[in-house]
């Protein structure tokens, strides 16, 4: 299996305030649903509900300490580890946040689907550093919307 983490930061790391994203960048949007769908996607419950709902088209497991939570459309489990153990027979799994839940993942990754949006916001969640020298590069496009500049990067760890 290929745990594949998909995410959208900034230059300082930022992802997130407030339990929201920072910024809505279309194209971003529709780049997540197209590598996504058809996939298992794990998250923790904030994200879950920052979202709202079950993402159709894709298996959503939720990470919450909450034993007795229960969440139609979804698989509600305890733990990082839980939640891959369910995909083990899976290809590839994504882990799409929030920051606690992609620090546990980071040392376990096989792949980063980068969005790099080239601002500096101010947030309160932050994406952990990426030590680029255990990476490969395998996709690197530029693009803009509005006064927005950001680059879709895709990493694979160089085992």
């Amino acid at each position: 299996m290929n745990i594949s983490i998909i995410v959208a930061i900034a230059n300082n790391m930022a992802i997130g305030k407030d339990n929201d994203l920072i910024w809505h960048i279309s194209e971003d949007l529709k780049r997540f649903k197209s590598i996504t769908s058809g996939n298992t996607i794990i998250m923790g419950r904030k994200t879950y509900e920052s979202i709202g709902r079950p993402l159709p088209k894709r298996r959503n497991i939720v990470i919450s300490r909450n034993r007795d939570l229960s969440i139609e459309g979804a698989e509600v489990v305890n733990s990082l580890d839980e939640a891959l153990r369910l995909t083990e027979s899976e290809n590839e799994v994504f882990i799409i946040g929030g920051g606690a839940i992609y620090k546990e993942a980071m040392p376990l990754a096989d792949r980063l689907y980068l969005t790099r949006v080239d601002i500096s916001p101010e947030a309160d969640i932050f994406f952990p550093e990426i030590d680029y020298n255990e990476w490969k590069e395998i996709y690197n496009r530029q693009s803009k919307q509005d006064d927005i500049e950001y680059t879709f990067i895709d990493l694979e760890r160089i085992r």
